[in-house]
């Protein structure tokens, strides 16, 4: 399967300097999956019985949906690039992808839509913390 972020990235054109490729592509396609992960997440904890006991874990999902989000589409901007912004949102993501992880593990042995949630925003967490390492 192409990678739309992939290619996206191989169209823009000007230079994109030593930024590693790879590890941006990844970040990118993991921001996006765990908002996805955590949107459905917070849809499935709405409709449990005992709603109310998963009012943080609701929030917390919402909340790094909306951080994922957006570090998805500041790395996808290029032109003018900054990378002490990318630093600081990378830094955001993956604090937010860990609060949620631990939030969703703790309700994991009850709803798996909490499990596969808690596996998505590690993932991203690690591609957060990944990218963050080869901007220096």
């Amino acid at each position: 399967m192409t990678s739309t972020v992939k290619g996206m990235l191989a169209t823009y054109p000007a230079d994109l300097g030593a930024i590693d490729q790879a590890k941006l592509v990844k970040c990118v396609e993991e921001c996006i999956a765990c908002a996805q992960a955590c949107t459905a997440c917070a849809d499935a904890c709405l409709s449990e019985g005992m709603v109310g006991d998963l009012a943080k874990c609701i929030r917390t999902d919402m909340d790094c949906a909306d951080i994922c989000t957006a570090t998805a589409a500041v790395l996808s901007r290029h032109t003018g690039y900054d990378a002490n912004i990318s630093a600081a949102i990378l830094n955001a993501c993956a604090m937010v992808c860990k609060a949620c992880a631990d939030e969703c593990g703790r309700h994991a042995d009850m709803h798996e839509h909490c499990r596969l949630c808690a596996e998505a925003c590690r993932s991203c967490e690690q591609a957060c913390n990944e990218l963050l390492g080869a901007l220096g």
